[in-house]
C-alpha cells in the first residue's frame, strides 16, 4: 500500500488527478450513491496511513454532509493523519454577528472541518476580520495559500507585461492585485467603488493611466459578478485596449459570464479551486508545493 493516497469524490476529479501526478501520490475516487430519500452511500478507495482528501466546497450543504461520511470510512479503514485539500473553502464570510439571531457560520463550519481532519489547505480563502486561516482551524495545521503567482505566470505567458495595468475592482483588493502586478513588474491600481443603492454601485478609475492600455482586473472570488461587471464598463469607458479579467474562485454561472464579456472582457482566466468552464490557471503545482512535506514524511518512515 502507498504511503500517501490522495482521493477524491467525482466533482473534483480532473483537477484531482492532476494533484495527484503532481505529487507522484496514488489516486482513489470516492464513489457516492443516492437513495430516493436523498441520502447519500458514500463508499472510498483504501486507504493510506496519509490520506489526501480533494474537495473544492462551493455549493457545500450536500458536498459536507458526504465529506463526513468519507472521513468517517477512511478513519476507520486506517487512516491515521488525513488532510482536507479544499481550494475553495465554504463558509468563511460571516465572521461576526450582523443581526440578532445570526449564526457565526465560519465559526460553526471552521470548527466542525478542524475536527475531521489533522490538516486542511485552502486557496485565497474569503476572509474579513480573520486574517490568519490557523484562527478558524483552533489547533489544527492550515494553509491559505494563493493564486496570484499563479494567475500573473499565466498572465504572462498570455502576453502581459510590465507594461499592464493590474486593476483591482475597490479598494479591498488592493494588497492581492499588487502581488500580482509585482510579479509582473507592472503597475497596480484600485477603483473607488461608491455604492448607491443595494443594487447601483459606481467605480471610477484614474482615467489618464488606462487609455490606451491592457488592463487585467484582478479578484479574488466572482459569485454575483455585479462588482467586475461595472469594473469593466468602467475601464472600457477609460479607454483601456484590452481587458482581461482573472478571477481565482469562479462561482458564477453563464448568465453571469455573458454580461461580464458584454461590458467588455475579452476574455475570463480562472484558477482551477472550482471546476468551471473558464479555468485556465492551474492550482496544481501551487497545491503540491504545499504537500510534498507529507510525500516525504511518509517516504522516511518507509525507510
Amino acid at each position: 500500500m502507498s504511503a500517501v493516497t490522495l482521493q477524491s469524490f467525482a466533482h473534483g476529479r480532473g483537477h484531482a488527478l492532476e494533484l495527484a501526478d503532481a505529487l507522484g501520490a496514488t489516486f482513489g475516487e470516492i464513489g457516492v450513491h443516492k437513495f430516493p430519500d436523498g441520502e447519500s452511500r458514500v463508499t472510498v478507495a483504501a486507504p493510506a496511513p496519509t490520506t489526501i482528501l480533494y474537495s473544492p466546497l462551493d455549493r457545500p450543504n450536500e458536498k459536507l454532509v458526504e465529506l463526513a461520511l468519507a472521513v468517517e470510512a477512511l478513519r476507520r479503514g486506517g487512516a491515521a493523519r488525513l488532510v482536507l485539500v479544499a481550494p475553495y473553502l465554504c463558509y468563511m464570510r460571516q465572521d461576526k454577528v450582523f443581526h440578532a439571531g445570526e449564526a457565526i457560520s465560519q465559526k460553526a463550519i471552521g470548527g466542525w472541518i478542524g475536527s475531521l481532519f489533522d490538516r486542511i489547505v485552502t486557496v485565497d480563502a474569503h476572509l474579513h476580520r480573520v486574517t490568519d486561516i490557523r484562527d478558524v482551524f483552533p489547533g489544527r495545521d492550515a494553509q491559505n495559500l494563493t493564486a496570484a503567482e499563479a494567475i500573473a505566470g499565466f498572465a504572462r505567458e498570455q502576453g502581459f507585461s510590465a507594461s499592464a495595468l493590474i486593476a483591482g475592482p475597490d479598494a479591498e483588493s488592493i494588497q492581492w492585485v499588487s502581488h500580482i502586478a509585482g510579479s509582473l513588474g507592472a503597475e497596480a491600481i484600485a477603483g473607488e467603488k461608491t455604492r448607491l443603492g443595494d443594487r447601483d454601485v459606481r467605480i471610477a478609475f484614474p482615467d489618464a493611466r488606462i487609455k490606451g492600455r491592457a488592463v487585467l482586473v484582478a479578484d479574488d472570488i466572482v459569485s454575483s459578478g455585479g462588482t467586475v461587471t461595472v469594473a469593466v464598463e468602467s475601464l472600457k469607458r477609460a479607454g483601456a485596449a484590452d481587458i482581461v479579467v482573472a478571477v481565482t474562485h469562479a462561482l458564477f454561472d453563464a448568465e453571469v459570464e455573458a454580461r461580464i464579456r458584454a461590458a467588455g472582457a475579452r476574455a475570463i482566466w480562472s484558477s482551477t479551486s472550482v471546476p468551471h468552464p473558464t479555468n485556465a490557471i492551474s492550482l496544481a503545482s501551487l497545491l503540491a508545493g504545499a504537500l510534498h512535506d507529507e510525500i516525504e514524511i511518509e517516504n522516511e518512515k518507509q525507510k
